[in-house]
């Protein structure tokens, strides 16, 4: 591989291989341009040097000689609410690492979009580092899921999320650690069938025709299809994203199977997946509460769900998922920071607003365990919505 040496990139500037770090980390898939936060991330890190295979492409309209993207107009910044999370309002820590995840993914999803090889240890390194983040920070990966703000790329944030809650489950199993990187590496890829059908078919806001619901029943065998044949994938991840829409009654699809002949990390993305979908924003219908998307979960009965994998879920998630609002009986508001797996109705809170009407900023408010608190309990699960429209 070739060296190029950091002083070297300008924003815009984009190759016809993809770029290393270090030999092994993806900074971009080949023909994806270099952007301003990724020199910066480079520079941060101490990285001198990347390395690549590739060329230089020429740089697209819209760009100086130098290949430096034109600057666009700056958007106005978004004030942040109360119930906007610290490390969100600072973009610090392990919230970035989120957005990076979310930035990587994306990335290899434009290149297989428009059909650009793409490496499978590009997408080995983001399972890697999302794997290590649950890991070392937990409760504030969670905590994203439901608090985060990050806009636009939304096939990559859901694919980020609903592999955190996957690895998650994985983890509340006791699975060996070979098969829970192939659960989070399935969970990443579980959708990608989707780049491969007409855009406006997956983001239609009304109800879809018998032939286009025929057209999305499909990309799990779209996603097999890239999994297995374009990206060389083993067998058991194929097996994930081509099942992760069966149901545990026999009523999914594409193949109508039922119970245990589902793989099991099939079966876990699949749990991950409907959470994922409930509480964020769809074209087609708005995001719901987490603690309304756990009852419905609750409300399965082993029709879609494999009793123990939703069970394993809630185990590890609580039945007020950290991040949801809640109201306490004093009348304060409060956001949850930490479930309590022997108490799902006592978590650990930190008060947003006290009952006298006080907004406390970033990490002021009292932090509150339900479980020492006797007279204190949770009212009721508040949409943040209303509460961002009402303190904005």
């Amino acid at each position: 591989m070739k060296k190029i040496p950091v002083n070297e990139l300008k924003a815009g500037m984009s190759f016809s291989a993809p770029v290393y770090i270090e030999g092994d980390s993806l900074l971009v898939p080949a023909g994806v341009e270099i952007r301003k936060k990724d020199l910066e991330h480079l520079n941060s890190w101490g990285i001198n040097a990347v390395e690549t295979e590739g060329d230089v492409v020429q740089p697209k309209a819209g760009t100086d000689p130098k290949g430096k993207a034109a600057p666009a107009p700056e958007a106005p910044k978004k004030k942040p609410s109360v119930i906007s999370l610290t490390e969100v309002q600072e973009n610090r820590g392990a919230y970035r690492s989120y957005v990076d995840l979310i930035e990587r993914l994306d990335a290899v999803f434009a290149s297989i979009g428009s059909g650009v090889s793409v490496e499978p240890r590009s997408i080995d390194d983001i399972t890697g580092r999302l794997l290590q983040a649950v890991r070392e920070q937990r409760n504030s990966f969670i905590g994203y899921i439901l608090g985060g703000e990050v806009a636009g790329r939304e096939m990559a944030k859901s694919s980020v999320n609903t592999a955190i809650l996957s690895a998650l489950i994985a983890m509340e199993l006791k699975l060996p650690n070979h098969k829970i990187m192939q659960v989070v590496t399935g969970a990443l890829l579980h959708d990608v069938g989707m780049l491969r059908l007409p855009k406006e078919i997956v983001d239609k806001k009304g109800g879809l025709s018998a032939s286009e619901l025929q057209r999305i029943q499909a990309h799990p065998l779209y996603t097999y299809k890239i999994v297995n044949k374009e990206l060389l994938y083993p067998e058991d991840v194929g097996l994930i994203v081509l099942q992760h829409h069966e149901r545990w009654d026999g009523d999914g699809y594409p193949r109508r199977i039922s119970s245990i002949a589902i793989d099991i990390g099939a079966r876990i993305v699949s749990v991950a997946d409907a959470f994922e979908a409930m509480v964020s924003q769809k074209p087609y219908r708005n995001s719901m509460m987490g603690y309304q998307a756990m009852k419905n979960l609750l409300s399965d009965n082993s029709r879609r769900f494999d009793p123990d994998v939703l069970k394993a879920f809630i185990q590890t998630m609580g039945i007020y998922p950290i991040g949801s609002i809640i109201l306490l009986n004093s009348g304060a508001l409060a956001r949850v920071v930490e479930v309590q797996g022997t108490a799902p109705l006592r978590p650990k809170i930190r008060i947003l607003i006290d009952e006298f009407g006080k907004v406390f900023k970033q990490d002021e408010g009292n932090l509150i365990d339900l479980l020492a608190e006797k007279s204190l309990f949770i009212a009721r699960a508040v949409d943040p919505r209303e509460v961002a429209k009402k303190h904005a």
